[in-house]
């Protein structure tokens, strides 16, 4: 090394680190400032919101208002048939059934159990009305349990009267679907209905469990009573439903055991409320004899009217509603009760030989299917070219769930987003049911739902 002291020459940052250069044409940084209309215009949604909510609120309290004035006898007893229950307690299920539905829109807790089960028995298939009555045990704070029988006691002889007292000990309601023979279904929820009275009486049960029918062999009411709802908000009111021409036809299925409960729901039902009834089916599809009368005297209490045609055209011409639903004739469905009763059980010679004279017969009635040249015979709806179409679901469309069915694809689709709001009422009809056969004062329950403002959902 030299003796000369070394000095560091400082490198310059621009040589050893890449400096950003400005942009040429750089921006200028905007500031936003609120306009006072921006402002104003913030306000009034916030307001409309409130605004909306409470005339949403104030209809609920009109509600329980009406609930008030209505004579109600169903505390402790149960919800089968249609028939059984007075205007009255009919309008009620329609009037809690619609302020459940907008609580639930508005995330109100409806709870009003705590610690109760509610117990379902399906003696059948089922998609909608199975979960439709799980939400409405939910939605009103009761556990779902489902009775299976194949993991029963029943299987190996266990009585009606033993069966539903062990279901019953916690248990507030038990809905019940047995609709595959005629003259059993009923029967059944009956025999179960004075069994759990009898084990509150005797002191084996706690409280007396309500039976709910989710359908029988006689009336499918979880399904007319929805289908009752969404007329009177397409109708916009149960009144405006006076008059009104609904079509209640058979249409064509590939399958033959399909349940008359439908169709008989919707004949007992409607004319109640005025309405101008037109039932259709081919010859030899006849309903149970007992509940056609039922249905007649329906009309003439209600001043709505009954007729029955045998081709699909009188009954679609100038209708405001088309249901067109497949169903079994009463005589083979009477005629598969007695085989079984004897014995003969699915799969037998002679179950297999009544199938298969039912489907020949179905068969002759292929042209039973709700298609466009059909539809333009109804009344125009307000969105559509045709008067509004109604059925329970599933529906047989033809060319999609099978060759030959109930609607032409093309009807079908246009009416399916109708046909799913309609299902949606089921979940709060079923809900209602449970609430009116379980308290004393329903209205006084909603009152206390609507003071507690408890929210369903945190937000």
């Amino acid at each position: 090394m030299s003796g000369r002291s070394s000095q560091i020459k400082p490198v310059p940052v621009s040589d050893s680190i890449p400096q950003e250069k400005p942009h040429s044409h750089s921006q200028p940084i905007v500031v936003k400032t609120i306009t006072p209309s921006t402002i104003i215009l913030m306000i009034a949604l916030v307001v409309l919101g409130f605004a909306a909510v409470f005339v949403t609120m104030e209809k609920v309290k009109k509600i329980i208002e009406t609930l008030r004035a209505r004579k109600i006898d169903l505390y402790d007893k149960d919800w089968l048939r249609t028939w059984d229950l007075t205007q009255d307690e009919i309008h009620a299920t329609l009037e809690i059934a619609e302020a459940l539905k907008i609580l639930y829109k508005e995330n109100i807790d409806c709870s009003c159990f705590s610690g109760a089960l509610a117990v379902s028995q399906f003696r059948d298939n089922s998609t909608r009305t199975r979960f439709s009555f799980a939400k409405a045990a939910t939605l009103l704070g009761l556990t779902v349990s489902d009775l299976d029988e194949k993991k029963s006691q029943i299987a190996h002889g266990e009585t009606v009267r033993e069966t539903s007292n062990m279901i019953s000990f916690l248990t507030e309601v038990i809905g019940i679907r047995d609709d595959k023979f005629v003259g059993k279904g009923h029967t059944y929820q009956v025999e179960v209905a004075k069994s759990v009275d009898a084990g509150f009486k005797e002191g084996v049960l706690p409280q007396r469990p309500s039976i709910v029918n989710l359908q029988c062999d006689e009336d499918h009411p979880t399904q007319s009573m929805s289908d009752l709802a969404h007329l009177v908000d397409h109708f916009g009111g149960v009144e405006n439903l006076k008059g009104k021409k609904i079509c209640m036809s058979w249409g064509y299925s590939p399958s033959y055991g399909k349940p008359l409960s439908v169709p008989q729901g919707i004949i007992a039902l409607l004319p109640r409320f005025g309405a101008d009834v037109h039932l259709c089916y081919p010859e030899g599809y006849d309903l149970l004899p007992h509940v056609m009368e039922e249905a007649k005297k329906q009309a003439e209490i209600g001043g709505g009217k009954l007729s029955v045609h045998s081709s699909m055209e009188p009954g679609l011409k100038d209708a405001d509603v088309a249901y067109v639903k497949s169903w079994a004739p009463a005589s083979v469905m009477i005629e598969k009760a007695a085989l079984i009763d004897a014995g003969f059980a699915d799969g037998t010679p002679q179950m297999d030989e009544l199938e298969k004279k039912a489907l020949a017969e179905n068969a002759k009635h292929m042209d039973w299917e709700y298609t466009e040249e059909l539809a333009k015979l109804t009344k125009p709806g307000a969105d559509t070219p045709d008067c509004l179409a109604m059925h329970c679901l599933p529906a047989d469309i033809t060319g999609v769930s099978c060759k030959h069915g109930e609607f032409a694809a093309s009807v079908f689709d246009r009416h399916r987003v109708a046909m799913y709001k309609e299902a949606q009422w089921k979940p709060y009809i079923i809900a209602s049911m449970m609430m009116i056969t379980r308290f004393k004062d329903s209205a006084r329950i909603l009152d206390k739902i609507v003071e507690r403002k408890k929210p369903r959902k945190m937000e």
